[in-house]
């Protein structure tokens, strides 16, 4: 057991952020959260989580619930396997894509994916996506080209101001039988990568919780919105309006 402190390693702040501004008056746009039925602003504090089982009917789910859900996964990392890195797909990594050719690029598609799968190579490439520029990494998975995202050195915050020991093992006093049993217990958790032996046992536990409220009829269905008025059944000349409309104009 070594107890840790989780640190993000992505620097957000190197990215550049973007007000939403009226393009009218370049006044800032605030984004309100809106009762549906009432149409007024709702406050951070009455706001709660809810799961639409059916259309329009929800299961409440209030912090205490969240909190119940396999609380001992939410504070802990466990290693439950230890695999050679170079086993497991990389598309498990953030936001895979895959690459298809155009009838026209079949055959230096192929010829790049085969070059790297022989040589057991990737390709680092940079994209635009969305209007910025991204980093990629390119690899072959099956018979198609698979694409990773990556994040850029600069995105990415320095180590140094953390407290880590150092590799003077001695002066830590780490011995070498030590180093002897964790490399047996390291041996005894090792495994092929297996991708369907784990599942998200906190995403489970919700819907455990969910399906209790829905046994024990712990729903709720939102008043039905107001009915729109019937449009009119009276024909419009829009000739006639368009006409008023210019008279009215001159007028002013």
């Amino acid at each position: 057991t070594i107890p840790v402190r989780l640190f993000s390693a992505e620097d957000r702040e190197a990215a550049l952020h973007f007000h939403l501004l009226d393009g009218r008056d370049r006044s800032p746009i605030r984004q309100l959260r809106v009762n549906e039925r009432t149409g007024e602003e709702v406050p951070w504090a009455e706001v709660v989580k809810g799961f639409e089982y059916e259309s329009g009917s929800y299961v409440v789910l209030e912090p205490d619930d969240f909190a119940r859900a396999n609380v001992e996964a939410t504070k802990s990392i466990e290693i439950v396997q230890v695999s050679c890195a170079d086993e497991i797909d990389p598309a498990f990594f953030a936001r895979p894509y895959y690459l298809e050719p155009a009838k026209a690029g079949v055959k230096p598609y192929a010829l790049l994916r085969e070059t790297l799968r022989r040589q057991k190579k990737a390709a680092i490439a940079k994209m635009v996506l969305r209007t910025r520029e991204h980093l990629a990494l390119v690899y072959p998975r099956g018979d198609a080209l698979a694409l990773s995202m990556m994040r850029y050195a600069a995105e990415l915050r320095d180590d140094s101001s953390l407290e880590l020991p150092g590799t003077e093992l001695g002066e830590l006093g780490v011995a070498e039988k030590e180093l002897e049993l964790a490399g047996q217990l390291v041996d005894s958790l090792t495994e092929a990568w297996d991708p369907e032996a784990h599942t998200d046992t906190y995403r489970d536990d919700l819907k455990r919780l969910i399906d209790e409220k829905l046994e024990a009829g712990d729903t709720y269905e939102p008043e039905p919105l107001p009915t729109a008025t019937e449009p009119t059944s009276e024909v419009v000349d829009i000739m006639d309006l368009l006409k008023k409309s210019v008279e009215e104009a001159g007028s002013a």
